[in-house]
């Protein structure tokens, strides 16, 4: 199956190299000399025409963040054309472990430890310092809760769920807890 593996950012220089968002656990085994990977179709298809996959030539890390340089990209006006098009590759369902991708995660329903309804997942946004899933609550106002296993400790697709251990105020206002006292 593809996944998604990368998002490019901004061209590095004239030669046609791109910075890139890493949107993989491996990306020592992705991002390598040789590797052909493929842009995602794009809602606005990019004027780069009819560029369909990438071959990458080069591979290095510029102070923590991944360049790619790439076969059919030889120069900065078309790695300018890239800027915020995503990358896949074909990826085995054993290739990273308690790796989770926007597809699988998107409408499942985020429950308490306890089984309370808490929401339904929207997205997952890639963080720098960490992931975030963000959970539309029952009465449609969306949260950002870190995608941490101390926060989620059961992520089942299978089983259409996951399980958000929140503390106070993350998914919840001071004004429900409240409600929820008086009600009882």
């Amino acid at each position: 199956m593809r996944r998604v593996v990368a998002r490019i950012g901004r061209a590095h220089g004239i030669r046609g190299e791109v910075s890139i968002e890493v949107r993989t656990d491996v990306p020592d085994e992705r991002f390598v000399t040789g590797a052909v990977l493929r842009l995602v179709p794009a809602e606005n298809p990019s004027p780069a025409g009819d560029l369909m996959t990438l071959t990458i030539q080069r591979v290095r890390d510029h102070n923590g963040t991944l360049l790619l340089t790439f076969d059919e990209v030889p120069d900065r006006s078309l790695a300018d054309l890239l800027r915020d098009r995503f990358l896949d590759a074909e990826v085995g369902d054993d290739d990273e472990d308690d790796a989770w991708y926007d597809d699988q995660l998107a409408g499942l329903q985020a429950i308490s430890p306890s089984g309370e309804i808490l929401g339904t997942v929207v997205a997952l946004e890639v963080g720098a310092a960490q992931d975030r899933l963000v959970i539309r609550r029952p009465d449609g106002e969306q949260r950002p809760v870190p995608f941490v296993r101390q926060l989620v400790p059961v992520v089942d697709p299978a089983g259409g769920r996951i399980v958000i251990d929140a503390p106070q105020g993350l998914l919840d206002d001071e004004n429900d807890q409240n409600d929820r006292l008086d009600s009882e």
